[in-house]
């Protein structure tokens, strides 16, 4: 399945991280990312979904509230439900444990790099709007294919997670990926593979095949017009929407002045990370890298 045919190694986000933050290792308390985020978020919605799930096998019983909150191609008759095409995007198939294992495996394999690039609030505001321009495309689909409006619904992040996909491999084109986890291709040939899949699989309509491939065009098609036109989403996300985090308070510090001029040099760094967390590296004045490279070369002394 193609949510799980995708490895990603030696990336060149990662060693331009590597520039500032010099240790190794997996770093437990640090910032959560917003795939982290949106990771969890769909393991509790898809608890929820379990919850309030039918039991006794009732056929197509996915419940009240996936019945709520997944789209409905006959949106367009209750437009006060366009929520829908949002909240769809967070919902899994209660039936099935492989649906959202897969589409979460895919949406950690390279939104990262996305992240570090854009910064955090763009990845968000791209995701949630790939989501519902995914999901338009769908409802467009089938009503040309059906001719009508039909009570058929829709559920997964995966048109969302096709536009993260797709938009990494036209950021890093010459990347290495791997087919199946075995053959080491491309990341440009990768995305034609996967492009060229879903089109074939949507062209053939098969009425037994319950994956809409027409969402995940749309979502690659919306990667495409992003990349093309350059637009910028995050103004969109409130600056700071984060999920809770629970930490330890720092012990209290005796104030020294002759540590204020450090104090403001490091300072200025913090503001400086936080810039490229929330809006990305490509937002940095000259000055603003200047003053990283100063502080990364001050940090290697005090190692050495």
């Amino acid at each position: 399945m193609w949510a799980a045919i995708m490895g990603i190694y030696d990336r060149d986000y990662e060693r331009e991280r590597d520039h500032y933050d010099d240790s190794p290792g997996y770093h437990l308390g640090g910032e959560r990312s917003w795939t982290t985020n949106l990771v969890i978020l769909m393991g509790i919605v898809y608890v929820v979904q379990l919850l309030t799930k039918p039991g006794g096998g009732v056929p197509g019983g996915e419940g009240w509230f996936s019945s709520t909150f997944s789209l409905h191609a006959d949106l367009p008759r209750y437009p006060w439900q366009a929520f829908q095409l949002i909240t769809y995007g967070f919902l899994h198939d209660p039936s099935d444990l492989r649906h959202i294992l897969f589409n979460c495996s895919s949406a950690c394999g390279c939104s990262d790099a996305f992240e570090q690039r854009c910064g955090k609030r763009e990845y968000l505001a791209f995701f949630l709007a790939a989501v519902a321009f995914a999901g338009a495309a769908w409802i467009a689909s089938e009503f040309v294919a059906l001719r009508q409006l039909l009570d058929i619904s829709l559920m997964g992040a995966s048109g969302g997670i096709a536009a993260v996909l797709v938009l990494f491999c036209l950021y890093f084109p010459h990347q290495t990926v791997f087919l199946g986890f075995l053959f080491p291709i491309p990341a440009w040939v990768f995305a034609i593979l996967f492009v060229g899949q879903d089109l074939l699989f949507a062209i053939r309509n098969n009425p037994d095949d319950n994956v809409a491939y027409t969402a995940h065009i749309g979502g690659a098609l919306f990667a495409i017009l992003y990349y093309k036109t350059g637009m910028r989403l995050s103004s969109w996300v409130p600056g700071r929407l984060r999920l809770p985090k629970f930490r330890r308070r720092p012990p209290l510090r005796v104030h020294d002045p002759v540590d204020d001029t450090e104090d403001a040099s490091e300072d200025a760094v913090d503001n400086i990370l936080r810039k490229i967390r929330e809006h990305g590296q490509d937002s940095l004045t000259s000055q603003e890298r200047r003053i990283l490279e100063e502080a990364s070369r001050e940090y290697q002394k005090r190692r050495h």
